[in-house]
């Protein structure tokens, strides 16, 4: 078989990595990151450094160029937002030596700076948000009588913002925790926007996953959320599969219209005054939840491979229903910081535990990987610790 070259390792590269090795696909690991656990999976059959994209995008397509005389012909998987990027924007480049498995650069900006997306969105009857671009203060007086509260502050690109911020969006209470929070962002030249806050619990929101290949789909799967990280505004850290079929409609339409191939996820939320689902993003990537379509019976991985290196089409739109899948980590800390916060009880808490489900990063069959995860945690947990110490003697040394 022909090999897949899967880059930056972390939850959402593990989780392809695992999908094409139990195919008998030789995948390599390419890491930019020290902290890759997917490096460990006992699938990986080689490993090898490359520059950080997020740091040196020269240096990194270099590389690639250079790497292509022993991966030539090769495909190459991009798993977090910024290989995303760069692998586009140097798609006509690359692709004279792999395989590249994103689209073209007209395609991916759409997705990748959200305003677009919702404008799109909105122009083709898909409900969304109500949502204003800012890019100064002055933007944002411009729209102040039309904003509710809470409203939400979100980037135009998640992947930049989240690496400063730690966090995908603010929410924002009053007027003048808008001014506040803006005037923290604008020096920092991120372009933001102004968002209508769907009101509903982290359980109204829903994911589609879908290949597609000349406007239509091949495959596709849904799911909903049951609690994210951090709460209420988060990414998911427990999901569970399930039909929900008045999302297809608008999910496809969207999809058609962008003339976009390949995976992406969709995310939709139910808002509550209406019943309606509005699209809340798109990522053009394989998605942090990646294992439980796998787990219930459609590979997107492969069904991408397949495609890509062999021309093969692989339909899959049946899959089980009920199997969770559960960020074991995240959710056991939040279990004792914010469950009662949440609004959960015990018996809620732990029903995921209780029926089918697949872990993110713990497997009996692979269990390297999350060995690794707890040891690079136990020395974060360590650092914090001994910063912790030194702040204290600092402090009653100079009382």
């Amino acid at each position: 078989m022909k090999k897949a070259l899967v880059i930056y390792t972390h939850i959402v590269g593990l989780a392809v990595i695992r999908a094409l090795g139990k195919m008998n696909v030789p995948v390599y690991a390419l890491n930019y990151s020290d902290n890759e656990m997917g490096l460990y999976s006992k699938y990986v059959k080689g490993k090898v450094k490359v520059p950080d994209p997020r740091k040196n995008e020269e240096d990194f397509i270099s590389r690639l160029i250079e790497l292509s005389s022993e991966f030539e012909g090769s495909l190459l998987i991009p798993t977090d937002d910024y290989t995303v990027v760069v692998l586009s924007k140097n798609k006509a480049l690359l692709q004279s030596h792999y395989v590249v498995a994103v689209e073209d650069w007209a395609i991916v900006k759409k997705m990748i700076e959200k305003q677009f997306t919702y404008e799109s969105a909105l122009s083709w009857g898909i409900p969304a948000p109500l949502t204003f671009v800012a890019e100064s203060l002055a933007d944002v007086r411009t729209f102040l009588d039309q904003v509710t509260y809470p409203c939400l502050i979100k980037p135009c690109e998640g992947h930049t913002f989240f690496d400063h911020f730690k966090v995908k969006m603010f929410r924002i209470e009053n007027q003048s925790e808008l001014f506040a929070r803006y005037s923290r962002i604008e020096p920092l030249g991120f372009k933001v926007m102004i968002q209508e806050l769907i009101p509903g619990d982290d359980g109204q929101g829903v994911n589609y996953n879908s290949y597609f290949v000349d406007g239509a789909p091949i495959a596709e799967f849904t799911a909903q959320k049951v609690r994210l990280e951090p709460p209420f505004l988060g990414s998911p850290r427990v999901l569970v599969s399930k039909a929900i079929p008045e999302i297809l409609d608008n999910g496809r339409l969207l999809l058609k219209k962008m003339n976009y191939s390949g995976f992406s996820c969709m995310e939709f939320k139910k808002d509550q005054r209406n019943g309606v689902y509005k699209l809340m993003e798109i990522n053009c990537r394989n998605n942090l939840s990646g294992a439980l379509a796998v787990t219930c019976g459609i590979n997107f991985p492969w069904i991408m491979y397949r495609h890509l290196m062999y021309g093969e089409i692989n339909r899959a739109t049946t899959f089980k229903e009920d199997i969770f899948w559960i960020d074991l980590d995240k959710d056991i800390l939040r279990f004792f910081i914010s469950r009662k916060e949440e609004g959960y009880t015990l018996k809620q808490y732990l029903e995921p535990y209780r029926k089918e489900k697949v872990f993110a990063i713990s497997s009996i069959e692979d269990p390297l990987p999350y060995l690794i995860r707890i040891f690079y945690l136990s020395k974060l947990l360590l650092k914090k610790a001994i910063s912790s110490a030194n702040e204290i003697v600092f402090a009653n040394k100079n009382q």
